[in-house]
């Protein structure tokens, strides 16, 4: 049975599963059969996407984020991730995210280790910016994207993903201390040595973006994107329409809150960073809630799940948008993959626009110490 529709409580290791109603399990097991059906019915994820000029990748990816340690805190076990990622690829799945900082160093090893065998089929994105010590893993105060520093964390990367080449290298954010110019000429340099194919920002101001592409072309930006936070709209997305820039949307999902695992009665373990961020504070989320239910209407309507509502407007909005939902359960990746399939006709889309157009998702979706890094201008290179 699938958990997203019989558990409500998204710290489960340290506080336990509500279940809804009996009559509600029912209804989510003959939900579940006819999702099995339509998989099978449906077979591999097929649809492409563009990034960029150039780099095709499949509709929807998988992000590792969470296959070192969960927002629970709790510590996956390392083989069933190898296993969630092999199975992935097998549904079609060719593009994989990860970075220095999960971990930090952990998930590009998960992934590394998982993707081995079949490597030269696949498209492995990850990410530098963090200030970690590149000996230890250690995390340091700030960022760093120094150009020194940018060569041996390539390095470091290349080891822990077992390959020889980084097919999309993002800057995790913005560094207000190096001019973006000094940062795209050290990747140009990668470039250059086949050791980085294409690269990205993620979280980045617009100026920011608009000067890396003036020296080489961005293949995709890479920023926070679904219904519960729609900020990209607003600038975001306008520019990467306008340059040719991919999109690439990471938390698709809400953290888990458009699948409907978070309520009201959510108590977020220690240490979730789900804890600290406003829009689940029990004085918003009752209003936010409203989209819920939205979702659970047309859930029902396609006979689908609320994930893949979320994840399939996700794919509507514009043909160079890419989600890349993560996740630590089998069947979690496999209903994930199975949005690519759910089509809206023109009303349908329309009427659910609408209808999610007329909810305000009220609070912060970061903490601040985290939301300090996003949209965040380069320094002017002054010589």
């Amino acid at each position: 049975m699938n958990r997203r529709n019989i558990l409500k409580t998204a710290g489960l290791a340290a506080v336990g599963s509500a279940l809804l109603p009996f009559d509600s399990l029912l209804k989510a097991a003959s939900l579940d059969n006819k999702l099995v059906e339509n998989n099978k019915e449906s077979g591999l994820l097929s649809g492409r996407r563009k990034l960029g000029k150039s780099l095709e990748v499949s509709a929807i990816g998988l992000g590792v984020q969470n296959m070192s340690r969960t927002y629970q805190t709790t510590i996956p076990n390392r083989k069933q991730m190898h296993n969630i990622i092999q199975k992935a690829f097998d549904n079609g799945v060719t593009l994989f995210d990860t970075a220095e900082a999960y971990g930090p160093f952990k998930c590009e090893k998960i992934l590394g280790e998982a993707t081995s065998s079949f490597r030269n089929k696949i498209v492995i994105e990850t990410k530098f910016g963090w200030n970690i010590d590149q000996q230890t893993g250690a995390r340091l105060p700030g960022l760093n994207s120094k150009p020194e520093h940018i060569k041996i964390v390539v390095e470091g990367m290349l080891k822990r993903l077992r390959t020889d080449r980084i097919d999309l290298l993002y800057q995790h954010r913005v560094d207000p201390e190096v001019p973006i110019e000094d940062v795209v000429g050290t990747i140009q340099d990668l470039i250059k040595q086949g050791k980085v194919l294409h690269y990205g920002l993620s979280e980045p101001g617009v100026e920011t973006v608009r000067r890396a592409h003036k020296i080489h072309p961005v293949t995709a930006i890479q920023n926070e994107y679904s219904l519960l936070w729609r900020g990209p709209e607003q600038k975001i997305l306008p520019l990467c329409e306008e340059l040719g820039i991919g999109f690439v949307a990471w938390s698709p999902l809400g953290v888990g809150f458009t699948t409907g695992a978070i309520d009201a009665n959510t108590k977020f373990a220690q240490g979730d960073i789900r804890g600290g961020e406003t829009r689940f504070s029990p004085e918003n989320i009752s209003q936010n809630l409203a989209m819920v239910e939205v979702l659970k209407k047309w859930a029902e309507k396609k006979n689908v799940t609320l994930g893949q509502i979320s994840l399939a407007w996700l794919l509507h909005q514009k043909p160079w948008i890419v989600p890349i939902p993560g996740t630590t359960q089998m069947a979690h990746m496999v209903e994930n993959s199975f949005a690519d399939n759910i089509k809206f006709t023109t009303n349908e889309f329309k009427e659910l626009s609408n209808e999610l157009n007329a909810i305000k998702i009220i609070g912060d979706r970061l903490p601040p110490f985290v939301q300090q890094f996003s949209d965040v201008e380069a320094p002017l290179k002054t010589k």
